[in-house]
Order: C-alpha cells, then structure tokens, then sequence
C-alpha cells in the first residue's frame, strides 16, 4: 500500500507529517489520509511532490519494497543543499563544472 510506504519512508527519514507537507507542498490532512489508507489514490503530481523530499523514485512507492539506495548521508546532505536555497540549476552547473 501507497500509504504505508509513504508513513514507512518519511518516519525513516525522521521527518514528522507537517515537514513532509511543508517541504512538498501536499497539504498535512491528505498525507496523513494517505499514510492510514483513507486516501487510496494519489494523483502522480502528488507522487512526485512526496517522492521529491523522501529523495526516492515514485516507484519506489508503487512497488512493494521501498528503494533503499540512497544512503543517510547521501539524503543528509541533498536536505542540506535543499535547504540552502541552491536551485536544481545552479547544482546542475556545479556538477558539470566539476565533470
């Protein structure tokens, strides 16, 4: 289940339910709708938006096992750069710089 995953995902990422809304723009009731299985069918903006914070693939939603490739240092510092203010442009660049 969608729901469960997404409560799975965020609560491994120490992430409380008004964090999550907050950072992803899904409104704090749907969430939390979504994580006790009332709401059983998210729109895939809604998917993306949720995805995006958890730093996962929509997939790994979908499917029956989480994506766990991302280590909790590698997810650590893509929130820090989130919280920085660096656009996904300007990382962009500073990858290619780098390359």
């Amino acid at each position: 289940m969608i729901g469960y995953r997404v409560k799975l995902l965020r609560e491994e990422r120490k992430m409380s339910i008004s964090e999550l809304s907050s950072k992803s723009g899904v409104a704090k009731s749907y969430i939390s709708s979504l994580e006790r299985n009332l709401q059983t069918n998210p729109t895939i903006l809604v998917l993306e938006k949720i995805a995006g914070i958890l730093c996962i693939k929509v997939d790994a939603l979908l499917c029956e096992q989480a994506d766990k490739g991302m280590d909790e240092e590698w997810m650590e510092i893509i929130h820090n750069v989130i919280k920085s203010g660096i656009s996904k442009e300007e990382m962009r660049e500073f990858i290619h710089d780098r390359s």
